[in-house]
């Protein structure tokens, strides 16, 4: 693939971007974890889609993990926070992928996302030299449909779609929330509490506005059901007894009454 862009006063840039088999034997870089928070942030967005029964045995859902392209004859690896890929080809062996080279393993990302953290801002970094910034890499060498940046310290959510070549900003409905036609839920921000992080959470609304609970909260629902079930029985079994009781103190067997 190459990618052509012109910028005003200077000559043309060219980038020739190929997508090659990573070496059996090549070494890639752990991305450190910017914070507790980040991977369950992630993890949270996976468990609804795992628990909706949404993710298909081709699809590839992943954190922290290296997405590969060749720029120019030089490897370039962005670990995105979460990615998600429609569709993948079958691996080679049963050991977890380690790495996804689009194109040459399956299609490419539908939709990225980056937790900012308290470094360099490279989520917005538009550099073309090698190594590029991550919004280059998303949106010139991938050319991913949707990019999204949250910020779990204010809750600031952006979505920025492709159009014409170019990230734009997506404004959010009227409830706040942004539709993922991949997915075929909306995305959204809330505050609460899970795994005793306290703060903002990215979530899933179903089409009908519904918010998509957690494995625990469903438990939580469902013992509060149960507690609601044993107390209205324990109520009616007090008015049989009260009942039964009164027919007593008038002569009247209770057992005998059909």
């Amino acid at each position: 693939m190459v990618v052509t862009q012109d910028n005003p006063g200077q000559k043309t840039l060219e980038l020739i971007v190929t997508w090659e088999k990573l070496p059996d034997d090549f070494q890639l870089e752990e991305k450190p974890v910017e914070n507790t928070g980040q991977p369950l942030i992630a993890g949270a967005l996976r468990e609804i889609l795992e628990l909706r029964g949404l993710i298909g045995p081709r699809m590839l859902i992943a954190s922290n993990f290296g997405i590969c392209a060749t720029v120019n004859g030089e490897l370039v690896i962005k670990a995105p926070d979460w990615v998600y890929v429609p569709s993948v080809l079958p691996a080679e062996s049963r050991i977890d992928r380690k790495s996804y080279t689009p194109n040459l393993e399956g299609e490419i990302p539908t939709i990225v996302m980056e937790f900012l953290s308290e470094t360099d801002g490279g989520e917005y970094s538009v550099k073309r030299t090698f190594p590029p910034g991550k919004w280059f890499f998303y949106e010139q060498i991938l050319q991913v449909p949707t990019y999204i940046i949250f910020d779990p310290e204010t809750g600031l959510l952006e979505v920025y779609r492709l159009q014409n070549g170019k990230y734009e900003l997506e404004f959010p409905d009227a409830e706040g929330r942004h539709w993922m036609a991949d997915i075929g839920l909306y995305l959204g921000t809330w505050r609460g509490e899970k795994e005793q992080r306290s703060g903002y959470w990215l979530r899933w609304w179903d089409e009908a506005g519904n918010l998509l609970l957690w494995g625990v909260e469903q438990l939580a629902g469902e013992r509060e059901r149960a507690d609601r079930e044993r107390e209205r029985a324990d109520r009616e079994r007090e008015r049989a007894e009260r009942l039964a009781e009164y027919l007593r103190d008038r002569g009247i067997n209770p057992d005998e009454i059909i």
